[in-house]
Parts: structure tokens; sequence; C-alpha cells
């Protein structure tokens, strides 16, 4: 699927979401990777075979 030099990391690989952004519709919370896999604005994940990677941001808590 990817045609880069160096081809980006395949939907499966542990980086697969270091993939270059081939479309993005930021007004509805969404971008799709070059290896298929879709990519929403809460950093959840679709891969191509329909399975779901869940949000991992991580929520900032000030020291008190």
């Amino acid at each position: 699927m990817c045609q880069h030099q160096p081809a980006c990391p395949s939907a499966y690989s542990p980086d697969h979401d270091a993939a270059r952004l081939v479309a993005f519709h930021p007004e509805q919370g969404w971008g799709l990777l070059c290896n298929g896999v879709v990519v929403f604005e809460d950093t959840g994940e679709l891969l191509p075979d329909g399975r779901s990677v869940p949000a991992h941001r991580c929520d900032y808590r000030p020291a008190a």
C-alpha cells in the first residue's frame, strides 16, 4: 500500500502510527494513514481488519 521510501511501518507493527497521513478530516476528527490505519483525534485507531485500538492519550495531572 505504501509507496514512500523508506516504506512506512505496516498497520500491524508496533510503530504503525508513524506512517504518513494521506487523508485528513479535522472537521470529522479522523485521518487515514498510508498503511490503512484510521486515526481519531482522541488517539483511538481502527486497523484495516476492523479491530480497534483504544485511545491511549494520557491525562495530565499537575503535581500538588
